[in-house]
């Protein structure tokens, strides 16, 4: 399997994009879920207990998200999925696999006392559910048109929404015909 070098590049900038837009609602996230898990804190506090954590901590989350969507750009197109369903897929099958890691964190995390325990919590479970699906929607968007054709315009997802699969939205909903 060859590799795009910059069909790569292009994804690792999806995915950095992608995790800072998960790292700017976390605030809200916690609010609505009721749970203090921060994803930039356990990765700073991992490396530091000073007050650099939330800048280390910001600065990996990026790098992983960046290194995640460099591997995403590179399979994406293999995915036997509608483009749309592509990166919320693939997050949400990492999540999934990585989730039972948490059981570690919570008895190793050196900043373990300062956190919430995740392994025991539905709620942070769905809050890891709800950053993972956003990650991957923003990933699998940008890198979508990131990485579109050059020769092509970005694809539109009207088909996806017409009953038979065909036409567009406009003539479903106005009733018209031709």
């Amino acid at each position: 399997m060859a590799i795009d070098r910059a069909r790569t590049a292009r994804g690792a900038v999806a995915g950095a994009l992608a995790a800072g837009v998960w790292a700017l609602q976390q605030p809200l996230d916690k609010r609505v879920f009721g749970v203090a898990y921060d994803d930039t804190e356990l990765l700073g506090k991992l490396v530091t207990r000073g007050p650099a954590w939330p800048a280390a901590g910001l600065a990996m989350h990026v790098a992983n998200g960046a290194a995640f969507g460099a591997a995403y750009a590179t399979l994406a197109r293999r995915l036997p999925l509608p483009s749309w369903a592509r990166g919320p897929a693939a997050a949400l099958a990492e999540h999934l696999a990585t989730w039972p890691l948490v059981a570690v964190t919570d008895r190793v995390h050196p900043a373990r006392g300062e956190m919430p325990a995740l392994s025991t919590s539905g709620r942070a479970f769905a809050q890891a559910t709800w950053r993972h699906f956003l990650f991957g929607l923003v990933l699998g968007e940008v890198e979508r048109r990131l990485n579109a054709p050059e020769d092509e315009e970005v694809p539109p997802y009207e088909h996806v929404v017409s009953s038979n699969g065909h036409g567009n939205i406009e003539h479903a909903i106005s009733g018209a015909t031709g």
